[in-house]
């Protein structure tokens, strides 16, 4: 049975090799994803090295698939890479203020019913 992945999944991989551009990993029996550079920090990084080892496991989200080709890119911008994290809270760093927007009107209400 053939593992499916979808964007947004966190997933456990392993550093398979290591470039000035990014980071090569091993997904499963089927696919293999990268990690570019742009996608590890939203700072400079003088040397990849110093963020992962060969043959280490990470997390990574999913940013996105191709089925045809078995390749994944991924990111470990907006996680805690070195441990597994709940995909919800990625989704709503990723969504910025929306989830709080589509409660302000809500909040806005239990507080003027809590003034009257």
């Amino acid at each position: 049975m053939e593992n499916t992945y979808n964007v947004g999944d966190i997933i456990k991989v392993k550093v398979s090799g290591i470039e000035k551009y990014g980071i090569f990993v091993h997904v499963d029996d089927l696919y293999n994803g990268l990690i570019h550079i742009s996608e590890i920090s939203s700072g400079f990084i003088p040397d990849i090295n110093d963020i992962v080892k060969f043959g280490e496991e990470i997390y990574c989200l999913v940013t996105d698939v191709d089925t045809k080709t078995h390749q994944l890119k991924l990111s470990i911008k907006n996680i805690n890479y070195k441990n597994k994290i709940d995909p919800e809270l990625i989704q709503e760093t990723r969504l910025g203020f929306l989830p709080l927007k589509s409660k302000l009107d809500e909040w806005i209400n239990d507080k003027l019913k809590e003034i009257k």
